[in-house]
This record gives C-alpha cells, sequence and structure tokens, in this order.
C-alpha cells in the first residue's frame, strides 16, 4: 500500500493553523540553541508528525470511497 504525497489542501484549517504553530515552535527553539544543536524539538516533531498522519489516513479513507 503506497503512502498518499498531501497537498496543503488535504490538511483542514485547525491543522494547518496546528502545523505553522508548531513550526513556529521548532524555530524559536532552534534560534535560542547556542551552536551545538543540543535542543530537543522531538516532542514537537512527534506532534507534526502525528497531524500528518491523521491527514494522510483522511485522504486514504476518502480515496476508497
Amino acid at each position: 500500500m503506497t503512502t498518499p504525497e498531501l497537498n496543503a489542501s488535504d490538511y483542514t484549517a485547525g491543522e494547518k493553523a496546528r502545523l505553522t504553530l508548531l513550526i513556529a515552535r521548532m524555530a524559536k527553539r532552534g534560534i535560542a540553541d547556542d551552536g551545538t544543536g543540543n535542543v530537543d524539538q522531538t516532542d514537537l516533531q512527534r506532534k507534526f508528525d502525528r497531524i500528518q498522519n491523521q491527514a494522510r489516513k483522511r485522504k486514504q479513507q476518502s480515496r476508497k470511497k
């Protein structure tokens, strides 16, 4: 089973807003880094991935119908 590619139109308005917020928080943490690369962003990345997976599942389900 292939995973469908996601476009901006595949996300709901709420998901787009949440992704934008997560990207901004990741950027803020990146700026706060002192150059060592030791800033942990795994929690934000997991949330980002979870939103993408929800959109991907929704797209797959809509294809089956």
